[in-house]
């Protein structure tokens, strides 16, 4: 490995070389796919730094990861939420693209917590990651991180399923029907992060998979906005959801960077549903600009006219409003102030101050009912098969 001083931020100490792992644990070899090795996986994520907690670095899954990166330079971190080199220096704002290209975290993961939810999923699972490689503008991940938000992927998966399989025991069956599934308890194990960008780096995500689909009483969920064919090889049996986020082509454009092209996302849904998978969408973030009804109408048309039945029958779809966040809106000022022209827009949106201290911005309560309202009209005129599992 490289020990070349960085080029920006405070030196960050080195692991002693008797530390370093310099080859995969024992036991299996990590999973090698044709995708994740392709040259376009390459180009998404680069990886030239790696800050890891020393556990993170030593443990099998961190020594996988490293070994995936043989060039790459390695730094100590006490602490995978506390790197003043990234999140507490405001000059990472500037290279906010090129960070999430190059740079990657390694942590364990201290506090497993099951969470209920009952809107998308019944709970939220202690997540195999947080942040992402890929770049929308409106992300609420980097909102507590400050000038910086790569991949940051904790290394006891190993802790987190065995969490999750005494959790699901603890249920027992579901016992009624509800919003999120009429059978089995739903567990969104990608709150923060995209578990298709994560399986570029590691089998986390694969892990997650075939644990869920020898659980009969549960089943996966998860967001993405990116297109991993390496994913279609994992046998899920229907015990995990994939969820493809999707926005009208000329938003996305603007405020999706480095995600697949929405028609990318929309093609791969029967190859996914034929693979085992589960599959619905995300109508999600709906961003109110002018003629935005027009737009929403060009995609859900789009859908209509592409998708297979089998697909179809199937997909359901939950509608997410755009929140924006006031720091947030600072750190986009310095790296995409354009995608701000559509996203900060104050007249029509109200403050509100989240659990954790935040300043967010809503669309106003009048605004937000009736954009809901219209993209339903749209949805029952133009994909009247997709039916709503909740709105927010």
């Amino acid at each position: 490995m490289s020990h070349s001083s960085p080029s920006h931020g405070p030196q960050e100490p080195l692991f002693g070389l008797d530390e370093l792992p310099r080859a995969p644990a024992t036991g299996p070899a990590p999973t090698t796919s044709a995708f994740r090795d392709s040259a376009q996986a390459r180009r998404l994520l680069a990886i030239r730094e790696i800050h890891a907690e020393p556990a993170a670095a030593v443990s099998p899954r961190g020594r996988e990861i490293l070994a995936r990166f043989p060039g790459a330079r390695l730094i100590e971190v006490d602490s995978h939420w506390r790197i003043p080199a990234l999140h507490g220096n405001e000059g990472s704002a500037d290279r906010w693209m090129r960070i999430k290209r190059e740079t990657l975290v390694l942590g364990v993961k201290k506090t497993l917590t099951t969470r209920p939810n009952g809107r998308s999923a019944d709970w939220i699972a202690p997540g195999p990651s947080n942040g992402c490689a890929l770049s929308c503008v409106y992300c609420y991940v980097p909102r507590r991180k400050g000038f910086a938000n790569p991949i940051t992927l904790f290394t006891n998966i190993d802790r987190i399923i065995a969490h999750l399989g005494r959790h699901v025991a603890a249920q027992g069956p579901k016992p009624e029907p509800n919003q999120c599934d009429p059978e089995a308890w739903v567990y969104d194990i990608g709150e923060n992060g995209d578990c298709s960008v994560d399986a570029l780096v590691c089998d986390n995500t694969a892990d997650l998979v075939r644990a869920f689909r020898d659980w009969p009483t549960a089943k996966a969920s998860f967001a993405t906005k990116f297109v991993n064919p390496d994913l279609l090889d994992l046998d899920p049996r229907g015990r995990t959801r994939v969820r493809f986020s999707v926005m009208p082509a000329g938003d996305s454009r603007l405020l999706d960077l480095r995600t697949s092209p929405v028609d990318r996302r929309i093609a791969a849904a029967a190859d996914f549903l034929d693979a085992g998978y589960e599959v619905h969408f995300n109508l999600s973030p709906v961003v109110v600009r002018p003629g935005w009804q027009e737009a929403w109408a060009e995609l859900l048309r789009h859908m209509d006219d592409v998708l297979p039945q089998r697909v179809k029958r199937q997909a359901l779809a939950e509608v997410i409003m755009l929140t924006h966040n006031a720091d947030l809106h600072d750190v986009n000022l310095r790296w995409h102030p354009r995608g701000e022209d559509l996203l900060w827009r104050p007249a029509e949106q109200e403050t509100k101050r989240s659990q954790n201290g935040a300043l967010n911005l809503r669309y106003r309560a009048d605004i937000k009912r009736g954009a809901l309202s219209e993209l339903r009209d749209l949805l029952a005129r133009h994909a009247p098969w997709l039916g709503v599992r909740y709105a927010f």
